[in-house]
Formats: structure tokens, C-alpha cells, sequence
């Protein structure tokens, strides 16, 4: 009887090893390959590169139309703006110009 004992608590021991092994192996590959492991840690890099672009594009559109507004502003229009308003909105030109239609590439 002792011996059996012996054998079943010497099972029980080993059964926990495997579960402990398994739990940590478990761990090491989540480390590796989950969703915030060192794998996906590149991914996120090249992500935050790209927005970054994607943010520095827009902050310089958005610096362009302030610009532009400030150009546009009532009480001091800007001459230059205006021609071009003018021009592109409703057609017009002096007489003096001259017009060149370029082909679309």
C-alpha cells in the first residue's frame, strides 16, 4: 500500500510539472506571437510610422488652408487671392490674356 501511495503521489508530481511546463510554454508563446507580443511589436511600429506621416501631411494641408482663410479675410483681402478666385470661380479674365488649355495627363 505504501508503495502505491508512493507511486500515485510520484504521478500527481509529474502530472503538475506538465501542467506548469505547458502553463509556461503557454506564457513563452503569447510573449512572442499574441496580439502585443514582440512579433506584433514591429507591426505596431511601422503602423505609428505611417500615421505619423499621415499627421504631418494633414498638419501642413491644414496650415495651408489657415493661410488661406487669413488670405481671404474680409477686412484685408488679399489682391492676388481674389484675382484667382475670381478667375477660377466664374471665368473671367482681363482682356489682355491670353488662355492656354493643357491636355490632361
Amino acid at each position: 500500500m505504501n508503495q502505491t501511495a508512493s507511486l500515485d503521489s510520484a504521478h500527481r508530481e509529474k502530472v503538475k510539472q506538465f501542467g506548469a511546463l505547458s502553463y509556461l510554454l503557454l506564457l513563452g508563446g503569447l510573449a512572442l506571437a499574441g496580439p502585443y507580443g514582440m512579433l506584433s511589436w514591429g507591426e505596431g511600429l511601422s503602423l505609428l510610422d505611417k500615421r505619423e506621416a499621415q499627421i504631418a501631411r494633414l498638419d501642413k494641408e491644414r496650415a495651408d488652408l489657415k493661410n488661406r482663410v487669413a488670405l481671404l479675410d474680409p477686412d484685408h483681402i488679399d489682391p492676388d487671392m481674389a484675382g484667382e478666385l475670381i478667375r477660377s470661380d466664374l471665368n473671367v479674365v482681363h482682356p489682355d490674356e491670353y488662355i492656354f488649355e493643357l491636355p490632361e495627363r
